[in-house]
C-alpha cells in the first residue's frame, strides 16, 4: 500500500505519510486515493484545492468554517518546513480544546488529514514554505471563523517566539466551546 495512516493524540486527526517509487528517471508517488483513505475512515469527498505561499515564520490561523460549510482538510507540504496544528473544537469529546501540532515537510512527505470540527493552522519553519490543501467543502466567507493563535488556554507550543501574524489573525478571539460548538458534534464532517 502506498500509504501509512498514523492516528494522533486526537485520534481522528490523521497523519498520513506518503511512500515514493523512485528509479533513475525520477520518483512518482500517489498522493491520495479515495479508495485508501476510504479504508483508513478518511471517506469524504474533497472540492478545493488551495495553495499557501509564506516566508520565514509567518503563521497563520487559527481558522475554521461553522456548518453547513465545515471544511475537512487535507494539507500537505510541497517547499519548505512547517509545524502543522489542529485543535479540537467539540465540546462532547474527550480532547476538547487539547491541539496536535506535527513538523511537515517537503524532503519527508506526509498529509495531515484535519477534520472540519478542528481549528487549523501553521507556522513556516524553513526560508519559504508552499502548503497545499485539498478541502471538503468550498470556501464561504460568511462562514469562516478563528480563535487566537496564541490563547493561554490552548498553550500551543508554537516553535517560533515572535511569529509574522496577520492584523486578522490576531483578532481572533480566545476558544470559547460554546461559541463555536453549534453543529460541530463528534459525528459531523
Amino acid at each position: 500500500m502506498p500509504f501509512r495512516f498514523e492516528q494522533l493524540a486526537i485520534p481522528e486527526v490523521v497523519l498520513v505519510e506518503l511512500r515514493a517509487i523512485a528509479d533513475p528517471r525520477g520518483l512518482f508517488m500517489e498522493i491520495y486515493k479515495q479508495s485508501a483513505f476510504a479504508a483508513a475512515g478518511i471517506d469524504e469527498v474533497f472540492v478545493q484545492e488551495n495553495l499557501s505561499i509564506s516566508d520565514r515564520h509567518v503563521l497563520r490561523g487559527l481558522h475554521y468554517q461553522r456548518p453547513p460549510y465545515a471544511q475537512s482538510k487535507l494539507v500537505r507540504v510541497v517547499t519548505g518546513r512547517i509545524f502543522d496544528v489542529a485543535v479540537d473544537l467539540r465540546p462532547d469529546s474527550p480532547t476538547s480544546g487539547r491541539w496536535v501540532g506535527v513538523e511537515l515537510s517537503a524532503d519527508d512527505p506526509k498529509i495531515m488529514y484535519i477534520p472540519a470540527w478542528c481549528a487549523h493552522g501553521f507556522c513556516v519553519l524553513s526560508d519559504r514554505a508552499e502548503v497545499v490543501y485539498h478541502t471538503s467543502a468550498e470556501y464561504a466567507p460568511e462562514h469562516e471563523a478563528g480563535v487566537m493563535w496564541n490563547d493561554p488556554a490552548l498553550g500551543i507550543d508554537w516553535p517560533v517566539a515572535s511569529p509574522f501574524v496577520s492584523e486578522r489573525d490576531k483578532s481572533w478571539p480566545p476558544l470559547v466551546l460554546s461559541r463555536v460548538a453549534p453543529g460541530m458534534a463528534a459525528g459531523d464532517r
